[in-house]
């Protein structure tokens, strides 16, 4: 039986040149993409591009849509909606959630990454 109303969350997978960006989590301990909490009013496509600017510093133009991950969550289900993303500018200022950042070509990200569901993502670049 599904979650009638998950917790909504977006997120990014940032490439550039070849690579993609993961992201270590002191608080979790684990390597994942850059995601967090819809807030009120905002898009998917807002909280995605909000997310990833406030986890790594990076302004990034939104690229297609990669579908969505479900998964058990403290609080019931989460959804995730993900968009492929592209780095515009030099980065900036991050909130501290993440504590680091590196960018890393498919095949090692996806050997570094903590959860199945963000393997699964990351096949989708290639598809």
């Amino acid at each position: 039986m599904s979650d009638p109303d998950p917790l909504r969350a977006a997120g990014g997978v940032v490439v550039r040149d070849g690579t993609v960006l993961v992201v270590h989590r002191e608080r979790h301990d684990d390597w994942t993409f850059p995601k967090g909490k819809l807030e009120d009013g905002e898009s998917w496509e807002q909280a995605a591009l909000r997310e990833v600017a406030e986890e790594t510093g990076l302004r990034c133009e939104l690229g297609p849509p990669l579908g969505s991950t479900r998964y058990p969550f403290r609080e019931g289900t989460k959804e995730v909606r993900w968009f492929r993303m592209s780095p515009v500018g030099e980065p900036g200022e991050r909130d501290g959630e993440v504590d680091e950042l590196r960018w890393l070509p498919p095949a090692a990200a996806a050997a570094l990454l903590t959860y199945d569901h963000d393997r699964d993502l990351l096949g989708r670049l290639a598809a």
